[in-house]
């Protein structure tokens, strides 16, 4: 007979000790990019409903030949620009005017995103 032999097949606590260290080590270097990732992407949201908004002024201008609208009438599923909701708690301007650079302020970062009109 052979002598009682202690063969566990489960893991120590040192190595999942080690794996948990691991784990934590990849997870502090993903979050901090994971945010970067997210606030490029809303930041880039922000700068297409811009570009809608300055399309859809100009359309408005040409159409009736005036220099200011407000936002609320070039807003609507059946005006110049589909309604969209803020992607970072950001604020719009509600007048846009002819040769005016149209700001966006609280955007992501605490920064204010201009877009040249």
């Amino acid at each position: 007979m052979k002598p009682y032999q202690n063969k566990s097949r489960g893991f120590t606590l040192v190595e999942i000790m080690i794996v948990v260290v691991i784990i934590g080590l990849l997870a502090s270097m993903a979050i901090p990019a994971f945010k970067k990732v997210r606030e490029t992407s809303q930041t880039k949201a922000i700068y297409n409903n811009l570009r809608q908004l300055a399309s859809g002024a100009d359309q408005y201008f040409l159409e009736f030949g005036v220099v200011d609208v407000e936002v609320a009438d070039l807003m609507g599923s059946d005006s110049y620009v589909k309604d969209f909701e803020p992607v970072a708690q950001e604020e719009y301007p509600t007048l846009i005017s002819q040769g005016v650079d149209i700001v966006v302020t609280n955007a992501p970062g605490g920064v204010d995103i201009s877009w040249e009109f």
